[in-house]
């Protein structure tokens, strides 16, 4: 049984903010460090997959809409990407990234002290980009929960970049927000696990990371981009409204 972990979710391809994170002490000391998607798509998604390369098996690695977008775009199997930097993102990885995220799982369960039975997957258990909110109806959270083992008593998720702790139909779920591109407020959110659930963020000079993605990444529209994202320009209540429609 795993005594701390620490989940990063939707890290986007931003390394100052992944190394922001890394460098907490607490991160540095946890058992695992679990990634729950969206992990490349962004201004520097090469530098931020070796980086996380060299975590070893301290690192727990879990698909996102985002990344299985990435490899099909590469593979010719879609000529689109909604996200306009995803494109651009994708042709920057080499054949050992596109590997590494093809073979992701879609979840993870892990034992953790104080928790018990933790399942982790990037939107909800049964699909990488369906929408869960924090104040999404009992009847829609025991929709997409159905099926789960019992012993699962907490589902940890990404996907919507905003933190939150809910408890639905006796399961917690913990939402740890984003890395690299948080909604509604700026820094690098994460979390803590074990045997309680800390939401955190670690904030970091953001003019300096603008700077560094706009001076380092070929990304046409990085000032655009990283204008937008590290500067957090879009609201909690924009994220929820937009989101809100996709509900279903």
């Amino acid at each position: 049984m795993l005594r701390r972990v620490a989940v990063l979710s939707d890290i986007h391809g931003v390394l100052p903010a992944l190394e922001a994170v890394l460098a907490e002490p607490e991160v540095r000391a946890a058992d695992r460090i679990v990634l729950t998607g969206d992990i490349a798509a962004g201004p520097q998604p090469a530098q931020v997959l070796d980086v996380l390369a060299g975590l070893g098996d301290r690192a727990v690695w879990i698909s996102g809409n985002a990344d299985r977008e990435l490899v099909e775009y590469r593979r010719g199997e879609r000529d689109t990407i909604p996200d306009p930097i995803a494109p651009w993102a994708a042709e920057q990885l080499r054949p050992d990234h596109l590997a590494l995220l093809c073979a992701l799982p879609s979840s993870v369960r892990l034992s953790l002290q104080g928790l018990g039975d933790v399942l982790f997957c990037h939107a909800t258990p049964r699909d990488d980009e369906e929408v869960v909110l924090v104040d999404s109806p009992l009847d829609r959270w025991r929709e997409v929960l159905d099926g789960l083992d019992p012993a699962v008593g907490t589902v940890v998720c990404g996907h919507t970049h905003m933190p939150f702790v809910r408890l639905a139909h006796g399961r917690m779920v913990i939402n740890p927000g984003s890395v690299g591109m948080p909604y509604g407020r700026t820094g690098a959110h994460w979390a803590l696990l074990g045997p309680g659930i800390d939401l955190r963020t670690t904030h970091y000079d953001i003019e300096t990371a603008a700077t560094r993605l706009t001076r380092d990444s070929g990304y046409p529209e990085i000032a655009e981009w990283t204008d937008s994202y590290l500067r957090s320009r879009v609201t909690d209540a924009e994220a929820l409204a937009v989101f809100g429609g996709r509900e279903e």
